[in-house]
Protein backbone atom coordinates (compact mmCIF):
# COMPACT_ATOMS: atom_id res chain seq x y z
CA UNK A 1 0.00 0.00 0.00
CA UNK A 2 2.68 2.50 0.98
CA UNK A 3 4.38 2.32 -2.43
CA UNK A 4 1.07 2.86 -4.26
CA UNK A 5 -0.03 5.83 -2.15
CA UNK A 6 3.28 7.45 -1.31
CA UNK A 7 3.90 10.09 1.35
CA UNK A 8 0.86 12.06 2.43
CA UNK A 9 2.51 15.47 2.96
CA UNK A 10 -0.68 16.53 4.82
CA UNK A 11 -2.85 15.97 1.73
CA UNK A 12 -6.43 14.87 2.49
CA UNK A 13 -7.34 11.18 2.63
CA UNK A 14 -10.75 9.59 3.14
CA UNK A 15 -11.16 6.10 4.61
CA UNK A 16 -14.63 4.73 3.79
CA UNK A 17 -15.99 2.17 6.25
CA UNK A 18 -13.27 2.80 8.81
CA UNK A 19 -14.36 0.09 11.24
CA UNK A 20 -11.85 0.12 14.11
CA UNK A 21 -9.87 2.89 12.40
CA UNK A 22 -6.63 0.96 11.81
CA UNK A 23 -6.29 1.95 8.15
CA UNK A 24 -7.21 5.59 8.81
CA UNK A 25 -4.61 5.77 11.58
CA UNK A 26 -1.98 4.21 9.29
CA UNK A 27 -2.70 6.78 6.58
CA UNK A 28 -2.61 9.58 9.13
CA UNK A 29 0.31 8.69 11.40
CA UNK A 30 2.54 6.51 9.21
CA UNK A 31 2.06 8.01 5.74
CA UNK A 32 1.34 11.60 6.79
CA UNK A 33 -2.09 12.15 5.23
CA UNK A 34 -4.66 14.41 6.87
CA UNK A 35 -7.20 11.63 7.22
CA UNK A 36 -10.93 11.49 7.76
CA UNK A 37 -12.49 8.15 8.60
CA UNK A 38 -16.16 7.70 7.77
CA UNK A 39 -18.30 4.90 9.11
CA UNK A 40 -22.07 4.35 9.20
CA UNK A 41 -21.93 2.41 12.48
CA UNK A 42 -21.80 4.71 15.53
CA UNK A 43 -20.39 1.93 17.70
CA UNK A 44 -17.54 1.21 15.26
CA UNK A 45 -16.81 4.92 15.06
CA UNK A 46 -16.71 5.17 18.85
CA UNK A 47 -14.27 2.23 18.93
CA UNK A 48 -12.05 3.90 16.32
CA UNK A 49 -12.03 7.22 18.16
CA UNK A 50 -11.32 5.51 21.51
CA UNK A 51 -8.12 4.05 20.07
CA UNK A 52 -6.65 7.50 19.39
CA UNK A 53 -4.50 7.47 22.50
CA UNK A 54 -1.31 9.14 21.26
CA UNK A 55 -0.26 12.71 21.92
CA UNK A 56 -0.41 13.71 18.23
CA UNK A 57 -3.84 14.53 16.80
CA UNK A 58 -5.43 11.53 15.13
CA UNK A 59 -7.73 11.23 12.15
CA UNK A 60 -11.05 13.06 12.10
CA UNK A 61 -14.03 10.74 12.50
CA UNK A 62 -17.51 11.19 11.01
CA UNK A 63 -20.61 9.03 11.25
CA UNK A 64 -21.64 9.01 7.59
CA UNK A 65 -23.29 6.61 5.18
CA UNK A 66 -21.15 7.48 2.17
CA UNK A 67 -23.74 6.07 -0.22
CA UNK A 68 -26.46 8.52 0.81
CA UNK A 69 -24.83 11.41 2.65
CA UNK A 70 -24.33 14.86 1.23
CA UNK A 71 -20.60 14.81 0.50
CA UNK A 72 -20.53 18.54 1.26
CA UNK A 73 -20.62 17.47 4.92
CA UNK A 74 -17.11 16.00 4.53
CA UNK A 75 -14.23 18.24 5.64
CA UNK A 76 -12.63 18.42 2.18
CA UNK A 77 -14.20 18.82 -1.27
CA UNK A 78 -11.74 16.30 -2.80
CA UNK A 79 -9.16 13.77 -1.62
CA UNK A 80 -5.71 12.67 -2.77
CA UNK A 81 -6.53 9.17 -1.52
CA UNK A 82 -9.82 7.39 -0.92
CA UNK A 83 -9.55 3.98 0.73
CA UNK A 84 -12.12 1.24 1.08
CA UNK A 85 -11.07 -1.89 2.98
CA UNK A 86 -13.45 -4.86 3.10
CA UNK A 87 -16.41 -2.62 2.25
CA UNK A 88 -16.83 -2.64 -1.55
CA UNK A 89 -18.42 -6.10 -1.50
CA UNK A 90 -21.28 -4.78 0.63
CA UNK A 91 -22.20 -1.84 -1.60
CA UNK A 92 -25.66 -2.47 -3.02
CA UNK A 93 -25.33 0.00 -5.89
CA UNK A 94 -21.71 -0.42 -6.91
CA UNK A 95 -21.89 1.82 -10.03
CA UNK A 96 -23.27 4.76 -7.99
CA UNK A 97 -20.70 4.18 -5.25
CA UNK A 98 -17.84 4.18 -7.80
CA UNK A 99 -19.17 7.36 -9.44
CA UNK A 100 -19.25 9.02 -6.02
CA UNK A 101 -15.67 7.97 -5.28
CA UNK A 102 -14.48 9.30 -8.67
CA UNK A 103 -16.05 12.68 -7.85
CA UNK A 104 -14.29 12.70 -4.47
CA UNK A 105 -10.80 12.15 -5.91
CA UNK A 106 -8.52 14.98 -6.94
CA UNK A 107 -7.04 14.67 -10.45
CA UNK A 108 -4.31 12.05 -10.19
CA UNK A 109 -5.67 10.75 -6.87
CA UNK A 110 -5.79 7.08 -5.90
CA UNK A 111 -8.71 4.87 -4.92
CA UNK A 112 -7.27 2.05 -2.78
CA UNK A 113 -9.59 -0.93 -2.43
CA UNK A 114 -8.94 -4.08 -0.41
CA UNK A 115 -11.50 -6.80 -0.93
CA UNK A 116 -11.87 -10.50 -0.62
CA UNK A 117 -12.14 -12.45 -3.87
CA UNK A 118 -14.97 -15.00 -3.97
CA UNK A 119 -13.99 -18.69 -3.92
CA UNK A 120 -10.47 -18.10 -2.62
CA UNK A 121 -11.11 -19.41 0.87
CA UNK A 122 -10.15 -23.02 1.41
CA UNK A 123 -13.14 -23.73 3.65
CA UNK A 124 -15.86 -26.14 2.60
CA UNK A 125 -18.62 -23.82 3.81
CA UNK A 126 -20.34 -22.41 0.71
CA UNK A 127 -21.38 -19.28 2.62
CA UNK A 128 -17.80 -18.43 3.51
CA UNK A 129 -16.45 -19.30 0.06
CA UNK A 130 -18.89 -16.82 -1.46
CA UNK A 131 -17.66 -13.93 0.70
CA UNK A 132 -15.90 -11.56 -1.59
CA UNK A 133 -16.45 -10.07 -4.98
CA UNK A 134 -17.25 -11.99 -8.12
CA UNK A 135 -15.32 -11.62 -11.39
CA UNK A 136 -18.17 -9.37 -12.59
CA UNK A 137 -17.84 -7.15 -9.51
CA UNK A 138 -14.07 -6.96 -10.08
CA UNK A 139 -14.60 -5.99 -13.72
CA UNK A 140 -17.03 -3.27 -12.68
CA UNK A 141 -14.58 -2.02 -10.06
CA UNK A 142 -11.68 -1.70 -12.50
CA UNK A 143 -13.57 -0.35 -15.54
CA UNK A 144 -13.06 3.29 -16.44
CA UNK A 145 -9.82 3.94 -14.55
CA UNK A 146 -6.71 5.09 -16.44
CA UNK A 147 -4.42 3.03 -14.19
CA UNK A 148 -5.23 -0.25 -12.46
CA UNK A 149 -2.64 -2.00 -10.30
CA UNK A 150 -3.34 -5.06 -8.19
CA UNK A 151 -1.60 -7.11 -5.54
CA UNK A 152 -2.87 -10.39 -4.14
CA UNK A 153 -2.69 -11.25 -0.45
CA UNK A 154 -4.03 -14.79 0.04
CA UNK A 155 -7.84 -14.40 -0.15
CA UNK A 156 -7.62 -10.62 -0.58
CA UNK A 157 -6.84 -8.47 -3.57
CA UNK A 158 -5.66 -4.87 -3.32
CA UNK A 159 -6.47 -2.44 -6.10
CA UNK A 160 -4.77 0.91 -6.71
CA UNK A 161 -7.05 2.76 -9.14
CA UNK A 162 -6.40 6.15 -10.70
CA UNK A 163 -8.77 8.25 -12.81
Amino acid sequence: MNRHLGPGRARPALDIGSGDGALARHLHHELGYRTTGVECSPSALALAAAQDTGTAPGPAWQCVDITTADVASLPDPAYAVVTCRLVYRWMDDKPSFLDRVRRLLVPGGTFWVVTEIADRRTTTSPGLRALGITPGDAELLTAGWSTVRTADLDVLRCYALRP
